[in-house]
């Protein structure tokens, strides 16, 4: 029994050091989140501007719109490989409630290199907005399309429905891209970022 007890001990002693114990106190974590989010907000807001520089005519589907989601992502293409991995947040424009979420991707193509860029989706409706931050969302095949510009008004209209009641815009460094691919990209809350 005094074995038992002491090695029940040493593998709590172990486990407590071992990274379940990160030796920051409850008030540094929340300072850490804290400022987690008030980040994630200016890279939102800076999305948001970069996306009514390039398409002035988002702003009136942005106001609109049930809410949206932006996020800041970099991708690396490493020959075959791809991934990608991103944070950012959806904005209900009802409630005025920000949720933190991340992303995640990877695949197979041919590339070397860095990207860099934003995405921006609209949701048209409660039920969209509910279902990708409630469950996250994984677009698969049927949410790769190229964005087609079309003539309205003067401007160019370059999101793209990438399920029913979402649309998309995804800008890089230099504007709009030709094309908005988010095949194999999964999104999901920041379980840390959304505590109280």
């Amino acid at each position: 029994m005094k074995h038992l007890k002491l090695i029940v001990g040493l593998l709590l002693v172990t486990l407590i050091f071992s990274g379940f114990w990160t030796g920051k106190s409850k008030r540094e974590i929340r300072e850490e989140n804290r400022l987690e989010r008030v980040n994630r907000i200016v890279a939102s807001n800076q999305t948001m501007q970069l996306l009514y520089k390039y398409a002035p005519e988002a702003r009136q589907m942005v106001l609109r719109s049930y809410g949206y989601a932006t996020f800041s992502n970099v991708g690396v293409n490493l020959i075959l490989l791809s991934a990608e991995g991103g944070k950012g947040m959806a904005h209900n424009n009802r409630t005025g409630i920000n949720t933190y979420m991340n992303m995640a991707s990877g695949g197979l193509g041919l590339g070397i290199g860095v990207k860099d860029f934003r995405a921006v989706f609209l949701f048209e409706n409660k039920r969209a907005y509910d279902t990708f931050v409630r469950s996250g969302w994984e677009a698969n095949a049927q949410a790769d399309a190229a964005a087609k510009y079309e003539e309205s008004g003067g401007s160019l209209n370059a999101a793209i429905t990438v399920a029913p009641g979402v649309r998309l815009y995804k800008l890089t460094q230099n504007g709009l891209a030709l094309q908005a691919t988010v095949q194999g990209t999964k999104y999901w809350k920041d379980t840390e970022l959304n505590k109280n």
